[in-house]
């Protein structure tokens, strides 16, 4: 999965929980700017903020290893 796709998975949870930008922002604290940038895949975004957004989403991220 890259930035784009972590953007549009976490887009698409937003709205499937009739969430604005604005009301997610807020549940993650952080700003709308910041939200939008990380759901466009800009990769400028850090990893605590990503964790703050897929919690307030009722998600979590995770780690597997692959190719072993």
């Amino acid at each position: 999965m890259d930035v784009a796709d972590l953007g549009a998975t976490l887009r698409a949870r937003r709205r499937s929980l009739h969430l604005t930008q604005s009301e997610t922002a807020d549940l993650a604290d952080i700003s709308t700017r910041v939200l939008s940038d990380l759901e466009n895949g800009r990769e400028t975004v850090r990893l605590d903020i990503v964790n703050a957004v897929a919690a307030a989403l009722g998600m979590s991220l995770s780690l597997q290893v692959t190719g072993t």
